[in-house]
């Protein structure tokens, strides 16, 4: 029996990371001549990458009884090389992603080909196909070198991937990046006109908007768009790129989640343990969850007028703050109004890092303020919990704006405040925050039962019969089939 390798390159992240390991599981479990080499570039700031890494190898190895699949799924660590310039990262972090990724092309290249053996195999599998993360379309060049073909693993939503795909257009027209007067945009992924004040953060950056641009014009590039999304989730967006005639066949392989999710970075088992405790003694849909990610940071004031909120509308919560780097030694009731933690013990609690899965999945949380990263909206969707949107960053915006406009999955609190930006961050008032929260978790409101319904579609999805199992198979089968 022939053994054929698809070598995957993820973006040094491990929100990347997580996504592509399990579409990599799911794709070798589906014929078993298929194996998969994670090619692993270790970035000088997230050490999360190798204690995920190796919990996977363990699994791989043996060291689980996990699937039988799992051995033929490998990890390569590459060689660290010198990073682009900090001046490069003060431009524009995407733009600073996708130059270390292009500085890795022939160490991508020596690796697939020096790696060729596999332990514990009689032959060495055939190299089939590179897999490409979003930043890493300069690795197109390696596949070319190799007469092999690539495919594109988009991480985000097809949405997202339709509106890199536009740039190009919008370039074309005008010539240059974005500006938040620009008005409302028709971009052929969205229901609804987008507009430009809810744009990613790199759209009115020249560097990212640049590097943006040409890696949309290089997905088109691949032989294919492997997304992390649910056909029936996102089928306005999945519909516009599936009908391009421009584009590579598409296909939607979500959600792509890790539900045995590592605890709480900063936390200690137990205090996990405490957090999920209290979340038990609570009546089932009854607490608001309030997480902004690792990244996530919100300014004193803010923090203020949240609090206010949260104690006017006498609702059960779960508040997991992060503080910027030079205040992580600050006790949070000194951030906090005076009072407010004695005041709300018996119905809330406040903490700095919080297991964001495992509150997602209990049955007690109702509702979920969130950041609107990706892998944020689709885990919350997974478990059906309705989402209140707070974007900070990056792309964080626009997939707000599609949850609210397009999907009508989640509640508009704020569609365009940015972290980074003191100008186009107007504070959120108390007032405005509880008429959210009083409505988000009122158990009449509608969105909380069509949430739910779409969490089981989209479960069901990767289930055998699924659109998502489905087109895992057609990808399968395709190259599988371009190898006779």
């Amino acid at each position: 029996m022939s053994k054929l390798e698809l070598v995957f390159v993820p973006v040094p992240s491990i929100g990347h990371l997580v996504s592509i390991c399990k579409f990599a599981e799911n794709l070798v479990s589906r014929d078993e001549r298929l194996y998969v080499t994670i090619l692993i570039i270790r970035p000088p700031w997230d050490a999360s990458i190798d204690a995920y890494i190796k919990r996977c190898s363990a699994s791989a190895s043996g060291g689980t009884s996990l699937d039988v699949w799992a051995s033929r799924i490998r990890y390569i660590t590459l060689a660290q090389i010198e990073p682009p310039s900090s001046e490069e990262l003060a431009k524009s972090i995407e733009n600073y992603i996708s130059l270390l990724i292009a500085s890795y092309r022939p160490i991508v290249k020596d690796a697939i080909i020096s790696n060729k053996s596999w332990p514990g195999t009689d032959s060495n599998p055939k190299i089939i196909g590179l897999v490409i993360d979003m930043f890493c379309t300069s690795l197109i060049d390696v596949a070319n070198e190799l007469d092999i073909p690539s495919y594109l693993f988009f991480t985000s939503g097809a949405a997202f991937l339709g509106f890199l795909v536009y740039l190009s257009v919008w370039h074309d027209r005008f010539g240059r990046e974005f500006n938040r007067s620009d008005g409302d945009l028709n971009i052929a992924a969205y229901a609804h006109p987008v507009p430009s004040k809810v744009l990613p953060t790199f759209a009115s950056v020249k560097e990212g908007y640049d590097s943006f641009r040409n890696h949309g014009v290089r997905f088109k590039e691949t032989k294919g768009f492997l997304i992390n999304t649910v056909e029936e989730f996102e089928s306005y967006a999945v519909n516009s790129l599936a009908s391009d005639p421009e584009l590579p066949p598409v296909y939607t392989v979500g959600f792509l989640l890790d539900l045995e999710a590592q605890n709480g970075k900063g936390n200690s088992k137990s205090e996990d343990e405490e957090i999920m405790k209290w979340l038990d003694q609570q009546p089932p849909s009854s607490v608001l969850f309030l997480c902004f990610g690792s990244a996530g940071i919100l300014k004193p004031p803010q923090l203020i007028e949240m609090a206010i909120a949260l104690e006017r509308s006498g609702v059960r919560f779960l508040w997991s703050i992060r503080l910027p780097l030079d205040a992580e030694t600050t006790k949070l009731e000194e951030t906090l109004p005076e009072g407010f933690l004695e005041r709300t013990k018996n119905r809330g609690i406040v903490c700095r890092w919080a297991p964001q899965v495992n509150i997602l999945a209990h049955k007690a949380t109702g509702a979920f303020v969130s950041h609107c990263g990706w892998n944020s909206t689709i885990e919350s969707l997974w478990h059906g919990v309705p989402i209140v949107t707070w974007p900070l960053y990056a792309e964080q915006h626009i997939n707000a704006f599609q949850l609210v406009k397009d999907l009508e999955m989640a509640v508009e609190l704020t569609l365009d405040y940015r972290m980074h930006d003191s100008d186009h961050r107007e504070i959120v008032k108390a007032e405005e925050m509880e008429k959210v929260i009083r409505s988000i978790m009122d158990s009449e409101n509608l969105l909380r039962k069509r949430v739910k319904d779409m969490g089981e579609i989209c479960r069901k999805a990767l289930t055998e019969g699924g659109s998502s199992f489905i087109s895992l198979g057609r990808f399968a089968e395709t190259i599988l089939d371009s190898c006779n």
